[in-house]
């Protein structure tokens, strides 16, 4: 079993983020964001209202909330987003993020820096970086 003592101690969220992100307007349709996680291959967009923060849609989201609660696919993503947005900074440390993951059940946990999200770390990317350990 892996521990926090014999992994890097001091990785920063900042060095496994991925930089590739997708952010949209609060207003834009379920179907257009979800044709740019297609076209992108990504997970999740960000939701800005006013150029800040306040959001995420997973593909997640739109499992249960289109499929499941049958909401039309032209609904606004704020009204399927995963809001208050659970993020974190980027010089923080990874376990501190890891630690946020589990207890929130987040799997996509954005990183924001002075109101600006310039990455996103993912479940995936923590055991990619573990394993690589």
């Amino acid at each position: 079993m892996t521990s926090p003592d014999s992994v890097q101690q001091k990785t920063l969220v900042k060095q496994i983020m991925n930089n590739s992100i997708v952010s949209v307007d609060s207003s834009v349709t379920a179907t257009d964001a979800a044709k740019m996680m297609e076209d992108t291959g990504i997970g999740a967009v960000i939701v800005l209202e006013n150029n800040l923060p306040v959001g995420i849609v997973t593909d997640r989201d739109f499992a249960i909330k289109i499929t499941a609660h049958s909401y039309p696919i032209d609904t606004p993503v704020r009204r399927i987003m995963s809001s208050p947005l659970i993020s974190i900074d980027p010089d923080s440390d990874l376990w501190i993020a890891s630690d946020l993951m589990s207890t929130r059940n987040v799997k996509k946990l954005p990183v924001i820096d002075d109101d600006k999200v310039v990455g996103i770390l993912t479940s995936s990317d923590l055991v990619k970086h573990i394993a690589d350990h």
